[in-house]
């Protein structure tokens, strides 16, 4: 266990004063949010459709899952990642030294947190939760950084101690769908530190403006990457890391062997091919549209405030009585994410995925019977 140097002042997340883009201690913070909640269990128990989880509809695409079962004559043999590392490679012009397969984000998380050599790691948040899940079980103290609505979630470079030796944010963020500027999140990084960025959602984002991925000027930089979202396999786990060389060697020192299967490999490297890249290219386009009328739909609501300008595949949004609204609308057929969970939000926050049209105008409409049942 690393012995963790002293954190910020009392963490409380749920007020909009606390989450003015100052640290915060993890003292009982972890108590006050279940960091290990996500969208899927929004889903169970009952016929729903679903707007908790942010993977896109209608995937994998037929051509991916053939692709897939295809690979499944060779299971008898151990899995061989090198042709799907040399494609990762490719797609971000880096050398294969610079990249590691695992098996999903979440593994990688857990790697940096258990194998990097980290004293006093600091998460930016509201984000998904993983990252500090997992450095709490490695045994680390974890500060917080929360940025406030009021500031539309916007990150703030100066707020992040010095003392931070790991930082972790991710772009765009999950929950609040921010797209923070990738020159903003690069001068979080300094020597000495480890600049964790979470670009699971990048590829949702139209031409991947902002992104880091490939970049190679900003020291410490760790990149992540999940192809559980835009090709609807998170059941395959599937993801990698972009950082250098050295980083790229003591986190793979710590893996299993053959961490990653026969059929993600396959997947990896088909999701690597230009065929690939432009449906990828014109999800992006599409969810960019349904987003936007998503957007325009929820703002015929009076009760209802989304925080923006959203980039990501889901928005986030503030109504009061969100915890019952959240009920009423499980009742009638419709899941969506509550946001108490993350740090930075309180009960009074909702995370809505982002969905075609006909889904879109079906869900409007619940909503609205859900606010009326609670009074509006």
């Amino acid at each position: 266990m690393h012995t963790p140097t002293d954190t910020p002042s009392t963490d409380t997340p749920s007020t909009d004063a606390a989450a003015a883009g100052r640290p915060a201690a993890d003292a009982a913070a972890a108590d006050a949010h279940d960091l290990r909640h996500h969208g899927d269990a929004e889903v169970r128990g009952g016929e729903l459709t679903d707007l908790a989880v942010n993977v896109r509809e209608g995937t994998p695409p037929g051509w991916l899952r053939e692709h897939i079962a295809a690979s499944l004559a060779g299971l008898a043999a151990y899995p061989d990642g090198r042709a799907a590392r040399a494609a990762v490679a490719a797609r971000h012009g880096l050398p294969v030294e610079r990249v590691l397969l695992t098996s999903g984000a979440a593994e990688a998380f857990v790697l940096i947190a258990r194998a990097l050599a980290v004293r006093n790691p600091v998460v930016v948040h509201p984000q998904f939760t993983e990252p500090e899940a997992a450095l709490r079980d490695a045994g680390h103290t974890v500060g917080r950084v929360l940025l406030g609505a009021a500031d539309g979630f916007r990150l703030d470079p100066a707020a992040v101690p010095e003392a931070a030796d790991l930082v972790v944010i991710g772009n765009p963020t999950n929950p609040t769908s921010v797209l923070h500027p990738a020159e903003a999140i690069a001068k979080l990084a300094r020597p000495g530190r480890t600049l964790v960025v979470d670009e699971a959602f990048m590829d949702a984002v139209p031409g991947e403006v902002e992104a880091l991925a490939g970049r190679r000027d900003v020291p410490g930089l760790v990149v992540l990457r999940s192809l559980t979202k835009t090709w609807g396999l998170a059941g395959l786990r599937i993801g990698y890391v972009l950082a250098a060389e050295e980083t790229i060697a003591v986190l793979e020192r710590a893996q299993p062997l053959w961490p990653v299967s026969s059929p993600a490999l396959a997947a990896a490297e088909a999701c690597m091919t230009p065929r690939a890249l432009a449906e990828a290219a014109d999800a992006a386009d599409a969810i960019a549209a349904d987003r936007a009328h998503l957007l325009a739909g929820l703002a015929e609501f009076d009760e209802v405030r989304a925080a923006g300008p959203a980039a990501g595949p889901f928005v986030l949004v503030r109504l009061d009585q969100a915890a019952e609204v959240r009920e009423r609308l499980r009742g009638l057929g419709f899941a969506v994410r509550r946001g108490d969970t993350f740090p930075g939000l309180g009960p009074d926050w909702l995370r809505i995925a982002v969905r075609d049209r006909a889904t879109t105008g079906r869900f409007l409409q619940a909503l609205d019977r859900a606010l009326t049942l609670v009074g509006r």
